[in-house]
């Protein structure tokens, strides 16, 4: 499986950051729940979404690879959650 993200990050309807990657060719919209940007780093003030993703991106792009490597996309979009990046922390 060929995984390569391509970006841009944007805002989501619902405050969280949508990324989108490339799969074998296809696009997959990765979305970043608010929450889960939230609690990537629960010590720091949350502010504008897409400059606290730009600062986490690493370790949120790894979440969303590990699910992509499992095949959890669906219908081009792929959600990650706080729950997500239990394994990071």
């Amino acid at each position: 499986m060929k995984i390569e993200f391509i970006g841009p990050a944007s805002l989501s309807v619902d405050d969280g950051v949508v990324y989108l990657a490339k799969v074998d060719g296809k696009e997959v919209e990765c979305c970043f729940t608010y929450e889960a940007l939230e609690d990537v780093d629960p010590d720091a003030v949350f502010g504008n979404a897409l400059e606290h993703f730009t600062k986490h991106q690493l370790l949120l792009l790894s979440a969303a690879e590990r699910k992509l490597l499992k095949g959890l996309a669906h219908s081009g979009k792929l959600l990650i959650n706080s729950s997500d990046l239990k394994l990071e922390q």
